[in-house]
């Protein structure tokens, strides 16, 4: 199934954190623009307007909440899903991001699958047919919106993370990913998981899939990492 990448545009001034979100959304399959402050985000969407724009609000010159009114102004931007970004946690902040257009608000410092999972959100509304991907493997179907799995017919009942790995797996059949690759995509790249905690979840994965019978379709490349067929 071929989908359009969905663009996110990432206004972050901090370095660091651009290239890890940059990095965790790529491994998701967005296509990413970065801009380093307020000014330069308003350039790129007058040259692209994008799918949804993940916003810091404390950046020097042009704040987050100036550029969220400035999108909201804006024919072409109004409806753009906003995620703004901010250490500041008392709720008059968070109604304050809100009330300026922002769809959702996340407090620093954030969990980056858990982010993955509100810009999914987000795109599920605006998107809807980029998210409603359903991945067939063998007799595995995926349903990547209601987050189902079903395997000859019968209903698998997966945890999150379960879900995130027979996700990577499906999307590239017979690719051999090592457990670092797995770690970078299931759980994002800032989060520190020993490399054992794949193979427990892959165990994990394994016994859901063959609850109802049928063969392992798990297969362990020794010294490389994990494959589906």
């Amino acid at each position: 199934m071929s989908i359009a990448q969905p663009n996110v545009l990432v206004v972050e001034d901090e370095a660091a954190q651009r290239e890890i979100l940059a990095y965790n959304l790529e491994a998701e399959g967005f296509r990413v623009r970065i801009a380093g402050d307020g000014e330069e985000a308003m350039t790129m969407v007058s040259e692209e307007t994008p799918d949804i724009v993940v916003l810091d609000w404390m950046m020097p010159n042009v704040s987050g909440i100036e550029v969220c009114r400035r999108l909201r102004a804006r024919s072409e931007t109004k409806s753009v899903p906003i995620i703004m970004l901010s250490a500041r946690s008392e709720e008059f902040d968070r109604v304050r991001g809100l009330e300026t257009g922002a769809d959702d608000y996340v407090v620093k410092p954030y969990s980056v699958v858990e982010l993955m999972a509100r810009i999914r959100t987000q795109l599920r509304r605006t998107r809807p047919a980029t998210q409603g991907e359903v991945l067939v493997f063998e007799d595995i179907t995926l349903d990547s919106e209601t987050h189902r799995v079903q395997r000859d017919g019968k209903p698998v009942k997966l945890g999150p993370t379960e879900f995130r790995l027979l996700t990577t797996l499906m999307e590239k059949p017979g690719r051999v990913f090592s457990r670092e690759q797995l770690l970078d995509r299931v759980w994002g790249r800032d989060i520190y998981v020993d490399t054992r905690t794949v193979d427990v979840h892959v165990g994990r994965l394994r016994k859901a899939l063959c609850v109802h019978g049928g063969e392992d379709p798990v297969r362990t490349v020794r010294g490389a990492g994990y494959a589906l067929g």
